[in-house]
């Protein structure tokens, strides 16, 4: 199974592919590790944004996206932007999508640890949280 884990942080989707096959995690090279919805008031820049992240689903095959959770009170809550592209991403009807809390994501790595330390993964320091995101999905 081919996923994307996202992590939305300010006004942008962080981006990584994991794909699970025979018990194997394999991190398929991507020509986008982020995406960014710039004049979000603007209908037409939304658009854009859903049409560019669908069309890296169709490309890549994507079978899954995967969104970390964002609080939507309290000191560390998601800003409106993030939101936008929360709900920008889960109406592409091409691919389903989930959202885990951090406590999922958290019992999810305590039970099946990372086989590989982040940093030899070869990915970049950002994807870190859009790579955990996706192992914990993946991870059974």
């Amino acid at each position: 199974m081919r996923v994307c884990g996202i992590e939305i942080k300010g006004s942008e989707a962080i981006l990584c592919l994991v794909t699970l096959k025979d018990g194997l995690f394999d991190l398929p090279d991507c020509r986008q590790t982020r995406l960014a919805l710039s004049q979000d008031k603007d209908a037409e820049n939304v658009q854009k944004f859903q049409f560019n992240l669908a069309k890296l689903i169709e490309d890549y095959k994507i079978e899954q996206l995967v969104i970390k959770e964002r609080p939507q009170k309290g000191k560390f809550a998601g800003g409106a932007v993030g939101f936008k592209i929360e709900a920008a991403i889960q109406l592409i009807n091409r691919c389903p999508s989930v959202i885990l809390s951090a406590n999922v994501i958290k019992e999810k790595i305590k039970q099946h640890p990372l086989p590989v330390d982040f940093k030899d993964t070869g990915l970049k320091g950002f994807q870190e949280t859009a790579f955990i995101t996706a192992y914990a999905f993946l991870a059974r």
